[in-house]
């Protein structure tokens, strides 16, 4: 697997930061021609080379070397043919709808790629992508600096030195991978890659997870992440960010405060006895909903690309589950109804078992239930109840 750590350019000079700034304005606007050339050369059903052919090149007007023009072409065509895949994608799926008779299916997707339509890429920011005929590192030096990074065959006899300081996270991933010889650069920071090894883990429990705002993770196994960090809590922080004005620099702050309050209790868990880990496949959460701002600032993808990627790190196995009434089942018995739960109180009307709710839901996860159809979710069974025992795999039983 390939892992990336981003290490700041703000110890160079002023004259290196305006060199780099430079490159990238120029590499940017070159970008852009080659985009606009491939949109309107190339109809959807041509395939678009990633290696441009030399009369598309050649219309770049810039002090960029050969070398950087090539790069840069590379760069675009990749952009426009990643643009253009995403589009034929959702009319594939379209044609696969409408032969499979999925009308309802069908018109939803219609009108969302009516509302969506492709349109040509813009580049506001771009990070230019660097191989090793352009890259030196220079870890063994003598100065007060972790190591140097040259940047040459830019074009316009420009070499740009820049001095780096190695980080907790930097430091890590290169002792656990080898580092690969290219890099991103970007107007604040450079990127560089390694290539860790997958571990594989055979030993180790499965467990369910739940996640909340109130309790942001809660496993099977008994585990709470409720700790406050220097007395902020998840919810405190969302409560400070939904007071916050979009776009503004105190509201970038607090969303990196929840990201890293979420880091913090995400690692609280017990991942070197987890061998599988069985999460909720939500989709779609408050769609055509209303819904406050408070409510909005739960952001349950953040939750689940933190456990995706420290999963793959541990070489833990991740398994996804339907979070349909699983806050609503009794792990203990199987009566699903909805009156069971009440905030974070669950108690059973049918056997009386009583547990934390969120504590009962991650029980119910790791279980990997059988999926509710649709059909009978819109006929509301859960006001009544039902005994919901199924499995979704046929060898385990309650």
């Amino acid at each position: 697997m390939i892992r990336s750590s981003k290490i700041t350019t703000k110890y160079a000079n002023e004259q290196k930061k305006e060199n780099i700034n430079v490159l990238i304005d120029e590499y940017k606007l070159v970008a852009q021609k080659f985009v606009d050339i491939l949109w309107n050369s190339y109809q959807l059903s041509q395939p678009i080379p990633s290696l441009l052919p030399k009369e598309i090149t050649d219309q770049a007007q810039t002090w960029l070397s050969a070398r950087m023009i090539q790069c840069c072409a590379k760069q675009a065509s990749g952009i426009v043919r990643g643009t253009r895949r995403k589009y034929e994608k959702r009319l594939f799926i379209l044609h696969k709808l409408e032969k499979e008779n999925k009308l309802k299916q069908a018109r939803k997707l219609k009108h969302f790629i009516k509302i969506n339509p492709i349109s040509k890429p813009k580049l506001k920011n771009i990070e230019i992508e660097l191989d090793e005929r352009f890259v030196k590192f220079d870890f063994d030096n003598q100065t007060s600096f972790d190591g140097w990074i040259n940047l040459t065959s830019l074009g316009n006899k420009l070499k740009i030195q820049i001095p780096i300081r190695f980080h907790k996270h930097f430091i890590q991933v290169k002792k656990q991978g080898k580092q690969l010889k290219g890099i991103r650069l970007s107007k604040t920071g450079i990127s560089i890659s390694f290539e860790i090894e997958k571990p594989v883990k055979d030993i180790g429990k499965r467990v369910g997870i739940d996640i909340g705002m109130k309790t942001p993770f809660t496993s099977s196994d008994g585990h709470y992440c409720q700790d406050e960090v220097n007395g902020h809590s998840l919810e405190s922080v969302c409560k400070i960010l939904s007071r916050k004005k979009k776009g503004s620099k105190s509201f970038k702050k607090s969303q990196e405060h929840r990201k890293n309050i979420i880091g913090f209790y995400k690692n609280q868990l017990d991942w070197n006895n987890i061998s599988t880990m069985i999460i909720e496949d939500i989709k779609n959460l408050r769609y055509k909903q209303k819904s406050s701002r408070y409510l909005t600032t739960f952001v349950y993808r953040e939750f689940f690309d933190k456990l995706r990627l420290t999963a793959e790190k541990f070489g833990v196995q991740i398994s996804t589950v339907s979070p349909t009434y699983t806050s609503q089942r009794c792990s203990c018995c199987g009566w699903t109804r909805k009156r069971n739960r009440n905030g974070k109180m669950f108690k059973c009307s049918e056997c009386g078992f009583s547990t934390d709710a969120d504590f009962n839901a991650s029980v119910n996860i790791s279980l990997e239930l059988r999926r509710i159809s649709t059909k009978e979710r819109k006929s509301r069974m859960n006001r009544t109840g039902f005994y919901w025992l199924e499995y979704s795999t046929s060898d385990k039983s309650l």
